[in-house]
């Protein structure tokens, strides 16, 4: 297979073919919806493509444009089938047990899905032996808490099984890109929303809790620890840096976020404030609900996706609050 050719410039409707693994989730349909609008081809898959839940897609309009495969992350032979048929020239692992929280109550399902899967694809890359480029999504949760801002050169101190599965498929790509020479690397991202979040994850909760409560419903919001710290963006901004990463000459990790950290007590704030209520009227925070062990503080330093890529978050905390908000309401603001 001739390699196409690479970088910015040449990029815009060269013909690419993109494989989405966890296209079904919030990254898989922004970067779906990007990589059409590129005029990419956009091949997802799913452990059983014909009963995969496409809402994302079908939100965007964009589910025709999407072509489906069954792929099995844990299976060898399935992920080596579809690769040979697919013959991608970029995929996006962004598959795999997604929620923090849950890791602590399924650790076992959690390594399989992010590390075995990362592994499978690597080593079917290396079966095949064409030119392919991997974009892995690793994870902020690996640094564990970070007083001075973190880089690609902090050290791994991970405090959930989420963050162990994700420092082991890091490291998997680390490995794979030196000993063989595949063009795979790690994009380590901080926390990113959008309206795509199911209400498992808190910030969605926080939304649409205050946002019924806007309504006239008399519930109760309840959390577990609000003074932790997170770096928070916008998901449609992460995707394209996602996509950078792939059109560099050399393979390398970046982190990617905000640089601004703000607590979770002010995400509730600025959520209630955009509604005019007052959230100590309506949060109820529980021990029971806090995790075994979590990240105080999160804290990172970007400049290196800055410098190489020209990338850089335009929306922090606020304007993501505002835009949850707004599409909750049905203002439809999806980015």
């Amino acid at each position: 297979m001739t390699e196409k050719p690479y970088g910015i410039e040449g990029a815009q409707n060269r013909g690419v073919k993109a494989l989405i693994t966890g296209i079904t989730g919030q990254d898989g349909a922004y970067l779906a919806r990007f990589l059409l609008g590129k005029g990419y081809t956009v091949i997802g898959v799913s452990r059983d493509a014909s009963v995969a839940r496409l809402h994302n897609l079908e939100a965007f309009g964009i589910r025709e444009q999407v072509m489906m495969e069954s792929m099995a992350m844990n299976d060898f032979r399935s992920v080596i089938q579809v690769l040979r048929k697919v013959l991608p020239d970029e995929i996006y692992n962004l598959a795999g047990q997604s929620s923090v929280s849950l890791s602590f109550e399924q650790p076992v399902e959690t390594q399989e899905s992010i590390s075995i899967g990362a592994l499978n694809l690597l080593e079917a890359i290396r079966f095949l032996d064409y030119p392919v480029r991997l974009y892995s999504a690793g994870s902020s949760e690996c640094f564990g808490n970070t007083e001075v801002p973190a880089d690609e050169s902090t050290p791994f101190r991970p405090r959930s099984p989420y963050a162990v599965a994700k420092a082991t498929a890091f490291w998997q790509v680390a490995n794979y890109r030196e000993a063989y020479g595949i063009h795979a690397c790690s994009g380590i991202l901080f926390n990113h929303e959008s309206p795509l979040r199911p209400e498992r994850f808190v910030t969605q909760k926080i939304v649409a809790s205050a946002c019924r409560i806007a309504n006239g419903s008399q519930e109760k919001l309840h959390l577990g620890d609000i003074s932790i710290y997170r770096d928070w963006g916008w998901a449609p901004e992460y995707v394209e840096a996602m996509w950078l990463m792939l059109q560099q000459d050399r393979p390398d990790d970046y982190v990617i976020a905000t640089g601004e950290s703000r607590s979770l007590t002010e995400f509730i704030d600025h959520t209630f404030s955009c509604l005019d209520l007052d959230w100590r009227e309506y949060v109820q925070t529980e021990t029971a609900l806090k995790r075994p062990s979590d990240i105080l503080m999160s804290r990172a330093n970007p400049s290196k996706a800055m410098n190489e890529l020209g990338w850089c978050a335009h929306s922090k905390m606020n304007d993501v609050v505002q835009m949850m908000v707004s599409n909750y309401r049905g203002n439809s603001t999806f980015g």
